[in-house]
């Protein structure tokens, strides 16, 4: 690829612009973006008309030159002022710079990005403005947020496979600030392997706190969006899990999920034997079969049993 500003050409425009800054920079370049996109405004507008400015040849009673609009649009650069050509026919319809667009930046992209991330609104207002200047309202935010529900709701609604090999079930919680005060919120996540092996998050659900009969209301939901049949869930150990899977699944296995398994475990063992006790556990769960498993079963109830029984019972 050619080089777009030989070095010779940068070291005159450095002198030319008297640049010493990085700022110097930017600023150079967001006049020079600018004069560009002046520029091919001027050449579309002249591909609509079908002459240039200055040409003296064209048909003087057909659609002619109106003037200009001045508009603010939102670049990486920060806020720029450009003047759009006006046609007396109303026929120009610009694509570098779209009719009732004001952000060519993909600055929309970085607010749904810094919104999902959990930012407030203020926080996505100083992020811009301390990165490229922009000014950016909370009601504009909260216009950009929008537009991505629609397709929230169709991803939360979309159609899933008959058949899941595994099922993982489990929720996040955390505190949200609403209305001046902290409160919990859980948010329950439902991941399926196929049976090619492909995992995907089925879906996401908010809810005041992990109980059972939210879960059984999105078992529910499965079956109705095309789940007709799982072989394993994996879940952890929630009073009434099981009895909501056995509701909407009968033929399911289920299986206690072993990070879960290993956390009760530990609940009961002193820190200072947590990290020996969890190494042989892991030899465990790492067993080729369910002989060797059990056999190591037994080598670590010989090992522990004694000292902390109800880690070996649980």
């Amino acid at each position: 690829m050619n080089e777009v500003l030989s070095r010779e050409q940068a070291r005159d425009l450095i002198s030319q612009n008297n640049i010493t800054t990085a700022v110097d920079i930017k600023n150079v370049l967001k006049n020079m973006f600018k004069n560009v996109i002046q520029e091919m405004l001027e050449g579309e507008f002249d591909s609509t008309l079908g002459y240039a400015r200055y040409d003296r040849d064209v048909d003087k009673d057909g659609n002619c030159r109106n003037g200009y609009t001045h508009k603010n649009v939102i670049t990486d650069f920060g806020e720029l002022n450009i003047d759009v050509p006006r046609d007396r026919n109303g026929e120009f319809e610009p694509k570098i710079v779209p009719k009732r667009q004001r952000d060519i930046s993909g600055i929309e992209d970085q607010i749904i990005s810094l919104y999902a991330r959990g930012m407030r609104t203020r926080d996505i207002h100083d992020q811009l403005q301390d990165l490229y200047g922009v000014e950016v309202s909370a009601d504009m935010v909260s216009r950009i947020t929008d537009k991505v529900i629609p397709e929230i709701k169709e991803w939360q609604n979309r159609p899933l496979e008959p058949l899941y090999t595994f099922i993982f079930m489990d929720a996040i919680h955390y505190k949200v600030r609403t209305e001046g005060r902290v409160i919990n919120r859980a948010a329950y996540v439902v991941i399926g392997i196929n049976k090619e092996g492909t995992k995907d998050v089925l879906g996401i659900w908010i809810g005041e706190n992990e109980i059972s009969k939210f879960w059984l209301n999105i078992l529910t939901q499965l079956k109705n969006r095309g789940v007709k049949e799982v072989l394993i869930f994996s879940v952890d150990g929630l009073s009434g899990f099981e009895e909501s899977i056995r509701a909407s699944y009968p033929q399911a296995e289920i299986q206690r999920c072993i990070i879960h398994q290993l956390r009760n475990t530990l609940k009961y063992v002193p820190h200072k034997d947590k990290k020996a006790l969890a190494g042989d556990f892991k030899a465990l769960y790492n067993a080729a079969t369910e002989e060797s498993g059990l056999n190591q079963l037994d080598a670590i109830e010989s090992k522990w049993g004694t000292k902390y029984p109800n880690a070996i019972n649980s």
